[in-house]
């Protein structure tokens, strides 16, 4: 089973509308809440939708585009 907790950031495997693939966790329960970071839109998946739908939850180091 996949762990996912608030504040993580997400790749999912389509993008949203507005053009943004990564989220931002807000609620983790029997559903997944997420915001868009491109237009802040708030979702809720069920938790078997949102496994199928993920790529990859991504590292700070891949947000920042890899520089320190």
């Amino acid at each position: 089973m996949l762990e996912v907790g608030v504040g993580d950031r997400v790749q999912m495997r389509k993008a949203h509308p507005c053009g943004s693939d990564v989220w931002v966790i807000y609620r983790v329960g029997a559903d997944i809440g997420m915001r868009c970071t491109g237009c802040d839109r708030r979702v809720l998946l069920a938790r078997s939708l949102f496994q199928k739908r993920l790529k990859r939850i991504l590292d700070a180091s891949e947000i920042d585009g890899g520089q320190s």
